[in-house]
């Protein structure tokens, strides 16, 4: 694994010096752009980092200005390709290992951030806060 994230890092600085050169025309900067956070996402997945949520260009989303539900199926997308980019590797991986034991080890991890900034409420009054889970298979909320 060391070899493998090794190298993984030696592309991510050979592609640095590429786009620090400045001559790089502007879709094939935007197309390596994408290439290395593509990469800087695999290299946390198999280091079992977490998962930094992207959008199409390869930039961050906000949690503050993207909807939850929208941040949720922007995770899972992003989480399925890094799964089959994996895939990838393994299979490669043990058509080259004559042992045929893989070499990476795919665990799924949930986690739940809640920021709550306010709640405001008179006093005498009666309030509820509710937060729920939604699970997007069935439709419904947990």
């Amino acid at each position: 694994q060391f070899r493998h994230v090794q190298q993984l890092t030696y592309s991510l600085i050979e592609w640095r010096s590429q786009i620090l050169s400045g001559t790089l025309p502007k879709d094939e900067l935007a197309e390596l752009k994408k290439k290395v956070t593509a990469k800087i996402d695999y290299g946390n997945r198999i280091l079992g980092l977490d998962l930094v949520v992207r959008d199409d260009n390869g930039n961050i989303l906000d949690p503050d200005e993207t909807s939850t539900i929208s941040l949720f199926k922007a995770h899972e997308t992003a989480s399925k390709r890094i799964d089959e980019r994996i895939q990838e590797e393994k299979s490669l991986q043990q058509s080259l290992d004559l042992r045929g034991q893989p070499i990476f080890n795919s665990t799924h991890t949930y986690s739940l951030y809640v920021n709550f900034k306010n709640f405001v409420c008179n006093i005498g009054e009666d309030a509820e806060l509710l937060m729920s889970l939604y699970d997007p298979d069935l439709s419904k909320f947990i």
